[in-house]
């Protein structure tokens, strides 16, 4: 059957990239001005290759310093690459500690941000000194004496879909907070412990947050209904200190 293409029409080829980088030199994932960011390297790198102005979108912002062992953005460009040339001459570009891992192409529809279903992030920690883990986990020496089973109970409180206000920093432009938690869990490991959580999306500094106010309700022999009181406060100040970014990672984005 004859398909009518409008006069000037030229359909837009759409590329999906997965990203891994460690966030410590950077102002997080968005572009900002006077900062360095994630997203700003990439888009030059992408435009030095295909020589146009492109929309590098990503599935969400990683605050400064975090890290990302699955980032996903994607961008749109007349040209039709080659994908292992393409991926090749963009990781020859970009710095060392910016990796595309896989490049594919995708319906032109394809949003990375708005197509997600769902976000899962970790949070390393460890209770000895590293050299080699430092860049990427918090040193907690205190950790030999946290009861991982209680910060198991205490996460499941967090299960399901609630306003989130407590565990974020302000953002007077955003007007629903609200998050469906999926998944949560921590396990204890040798040299590494970790904490798991997935949902279909997060509000600024949420998971540092929630992090840290586990913690500190596990130290405190706090019982459930303490995170319970502090969702329903509805106010940042209810909640515990942020930890630092170093030990946070962007998992994984499902769609």
């Amino acid at each position: 059957m004859f398909k009518f293409v409008p006069p000037n029409f030229s359909p837009m080829n759409n590329y999906k990239l997965i990203i891994q980088y460690d966030g410590t030199c950077y102002a997080g994932w968005q572009i900002q001005n006077n900062a360095l960011t994630v997203q700003q390297k990439i888009s030059e790198a992408i435009e030095i290759i295909v020589k146009e102005k492109i929309n590098l979108i990503g599935s969400g912002r990683t605050d400064t310093g975090v890290h990302a062992w699955g980032q996903v953005a994607n961008f749109r460009t007349e040209n039709n690459l080659d994908l292992y040339q393409f991926q090749y001459s963009l990781n020859s570009i970009l710095p060392k500690d910016i990796s595309i891992r896989t490049i594919e192409k995708v319906d032109e529809s394809f949003h990375s941000r708005f197509d997600a279903k769902n976000r899962s992030y970790i949070y390393l920690l460890r209770g000895k000194k590293s050299p080699f883990f430092s860049n990427y986990s918090f040193y907690l020496p205190s950790i030999s004496e946290i009861d991982f089973n209680k910060l198991n109970q205490l996460s499941k409180m967090l299960v399901g879909t609630y306003d989130f206000t407590s565990f974020s920093k302000k953002n007077n432009e955003l007007e629903n907070k609200d998050c469906n938690v999926k998944e949560i869990f921590w396990r204890k490991g040798k040299d590494i412990s970790t904490f798991y959580i997935s949902a279909d999306r997060f509000l600024h500094g949420m998971v540092r947050t929630i992090v840290g106010t586990i913690l500190f309700a596990e130290k405190n022999n706090l019982d459930a209904n303490y995170l319970k009181d502090i969702l329903e406060k509805k106010n940042r100040e209810f909640a515990a200190e942020s930890v630092p970014a170093i030990g946070l990672f962007l998992f994984k984005v499902r769609y």
